[in-house]
């Protein structure tokens, strides 16, 4: 069992793909970067449990709904009468660069369910029965408690005896929920993890000139276990305690990168569960993180079992030519691998 500790909010994009003040219609959804995980998990018949709080109104309820309809475990989820849930508006941009979506997304958050959450959740039986954790670096910015919440989590692995659930931390920075880039604080979290995500432009931005490629973020985070470093459409590498693996990315027509990361660190962690190497990992992280991108929100269908299962077994040239990762054909992955 998975679980997966954070704030969901209710999100309200534009029907269209219009900007948001000339938009005549928006349609509510759901975002959050650990229950994207969680979704994802079950997508991939991994047992996901999302541990979180929501306000006591509509779209906590709704959120609630829509997780739970995707095969979610919602047992470690609890309604505040006192507090609302979080609230976003996302307003679709062109892109700003080649690849990149210039969508802005503005968060009214503060005060919300979630931000309440503290280190007294850790003695909620909906963690202490799962052998897995993700959070994310999301949580310890909403404020005080859930900073509290994070490093307690962190240090609750490092300390116990016996059995203790492994931690995925996803670096996940986020420029608009700091007031400065919080370079030592997601260095000293990640660092305490198990299991890291980390994005290669991300990590430029919090550690400076130490990072220049995917291993100076391995260097300046020792201690996990496996380190995933994400370069965009140039791929992922995965240090483990064995060596290094990298995978380039699929390539696909990007409708929104939004939600990518959390799909990629869902088919990482899955196939990992599932005893897979570090390409089977990384392969799954990049076929899963596909689906995000050729979608307006934060989750989209995977390919179906037996093309997802082609795709893994393939070879090196088949996995670089697939284009149309949703329908590859044996045919097309027995021509790539010839030529």
């Amino acid at each position: 069992m998975a679980a997966c500790i954070g704030e969901t909010m209710a999100a309200l994009i534009p029907a269209g793909l219009e900007p948001l003040e000339s938009a005549s219609a928006l349609r509510v959804d759901v975002a959050g970067a650990e229950s994207n995980v969680a979704v994802y998990l079950a997508d991939h018949a991994v047992r996901a449990r999302w541990v979180s709080r929501l306000g006591d109104d509509a779209f906590g309820h709704r959120i609630a709904r829509t997780i739970g309809a995707a095969g979610v475990d919602l047992s470690g989820v609890a309604f505040d009468p006192a507090r609302p849930t979080g609230l976003l508006f996302k307003d679709p941009r062109p892109p700003a660069s080649a690849g990149m979506s210039g969508t802005r997304v503005t968060y009214y958050r503060r005060d919300s369910a979630a931000s309440a959450m503290g280190p007294h959740l850790l003695d909620d039986p909906a963690l202490r029965t799962a052998n897995l954790w993700h959070l994310s670096g999301i949580t310890p910015a909403l404020s005080a408690s859930c900073l509290g919440l994070t490093r307690a989590a962190l240090d609750l692995t490092r300390t116990a005896g016996g059995r203790r659930p492994a931690i995925s931390f996803d670096v996940n920075y986020r420029p608009a929920l700091w007031d400065e880039p919080p370079g030592g604080l997601l260095r000293e979290l990640a660092d305490a993890a198990d299991i890291v995500f980390a994005g290669l432009d991300e990590a430029t931005t919090l550690w400076g000139a130490a990072v220049r490629e995917p291993a100076d973020v391995r260097y300046l985070l020792p201690n996990p276990r496996i380190v995933v470093v994400k370069d965009a459409a140039a791929g992922a590498m995965a240090f483990h305690r064995g060596g290094a693996a990298h995978v380039p990315s699929l390539r696909v027509e990007v409708v929104e990168p939004v939600g990518a990361g959390d799909a990629f660190a869902a088919g990482f962690l899955a196939a990992l569960l599932g005893g897979g190497d570090a390409v089977r990992c990384l392969r799954t992280g990049h076929l899963t993180a596909a689906s995000a991108l050729t979608v307006t929100g934060d989750h989209g269908p995977l390919p179906d079992p037996a093309t997802r299962e082609r795709l893994l077994a393939a070879g090196e040239a088949a996995w670089a030519a697939a284009a149309d990762f949703r329908h590859a054909t044996a045919t097309d992955i027995d021509a790539s691998n010839q030529s």
